[in-house]
């Protein structure tokens, strides 16, 4: 279940400019394939998207998953605009970070899916944004 929320705020965010370019996509879908979900069932939550629900049972571990593969899917296809830096802020806010975490960790997270970033040099630097 958390996977799927995972995978609907990736959605929400990679539909946000309204187009799915292709690095988002392939993203998207092997993010779903590495959790199980079926190709029909990520085009079912496309055409359905379901609000973002509560994140307060969360662990700091889960939290900083949602918010760094939500950083790297927004940097994937190698545009960024301000609305899904904005979606990127709330998302945040909502996983009980402040707006600013996203901003540092995105200077460490890269396009490329390829070229892997420290995730516990990051890990650590998310937790100086938590907000409680």
């Amino acid at each position: 279940m958390y996977k799927k929320k995972q995978l609907n705020a990736l959605l929400q965010l990679a539909t946000i400019d309204q187009a799915l370019a292709g690095k988002e996509s392939k993203l998207i879908y092997k993010f779903a394939a590495a959790n199980g979900i079926g190709e029909e069932e990520v085009k079912e939550m496309m055409r359905k998207p379901e609000p973002i629900g509560e994140m307060d049972t969360l662990s700091d571990e889960e939290r900083f998953e949602n918010l760094y593969m939500i950083i790297a899917l927004m940097k994937a296809d190698g545009q960024v605009f301000k609305s899904e830096i904005n979606f990127c802020e709330d998302l945040a806010s909502k996983l009980g970070y402040k707006r600013q975490v996203v901003s540092e960790l995105s200077k460490h997270i890269y396009s490329d899916p390829t070229v892997t970033s420290d995730r516990n040099f990051l890990f650590e630097k998310s937790l100086k944004y938590r907000l409680n």
